[in-house]
């Protein structure tokens, strides 16, 4: 059976593209699994569903190597395990294919492991320069960890005192601003 696998780091991330290219190697819509998760968490849920469907005789289509892993151990492991429940494997877009059963030609290996190692070194690059960035913002007087608030303090107070004479649905409508974080805010405040 043909089963793909598509995987993007966020939730903002589309889709799209990868499962489109799986689509034209013969994975069937409910033999595609897919990840909104980087690379580098073991535990994905598609991912690990489809671990355990695959079988003896399966092929399994990723278009990139760096959609199967960003760490050159984890991918090494990965496709050593899914050759020992005799898988096959194909990097579409790396033109790479790991056949069941079958003697890997080094020339592949070396190419695997190559662009396994690319995508471990990009991975390592995101992270030194997400680093360095907020090294840089952090020494801004008015750096704050995290994500900006999206509404003022004052925003907030004004549809707190809504609330006195009106529902959360009719101030969320109101304002805009969610049931949760008018109740977190209320909290705040007492």
């Amino acid at each position: 059976m043909k089963y793909g696998y598509a995987r993007v780091s966020t939730i903002h991330q589309d889709l799209h593209s990868q499962i489109s290219l799986l689509k034209k190697q013969g994975c069937e819509d409910e033999n595609i699994y897919q990840d909104k998760f980087t690379g580098t968490k073991k535990s994905r849920p598609a991912f690990n569903q489809l671990l355990n469907e695959l079988g003896e005789g399966d092929q399994l289509y990723v278009t990139k190597i760096d959609r199967l892993a960003r760490s050159i151990t984890d991918l090494s492991n990965i496709v050593q395990d899914l050759q020992a429940k005799k898988v096959s494997i194909s990097f579409i877009k790396d033109n790479i294919e790991f056949v069941a059963g079958a003697e890997n030609n080094s020339m592949q290996t070396l190419l695997f492991n190559v662009l396994g190692s690319f995508a471990q070194f990009e991975r390592d690059l995101i992270i030194e320069r997400t680093s360095e960035g907020r090294e840089i913002a952090k020494q801004n007087p008015n750096y704050k960890e995290g994500r900006p608030t999206k509404f003022s303090k004052k925003q907030k107070a004004h549809a707190i005192s809504l609330l006195d004479s009106r529902t959360y649905k009719e101030v969320e409508e109101m304002t805009g601003i969610s049931k949760s974080t008018l109740i977190r805010a209320r909290r705040r405040l007492k």
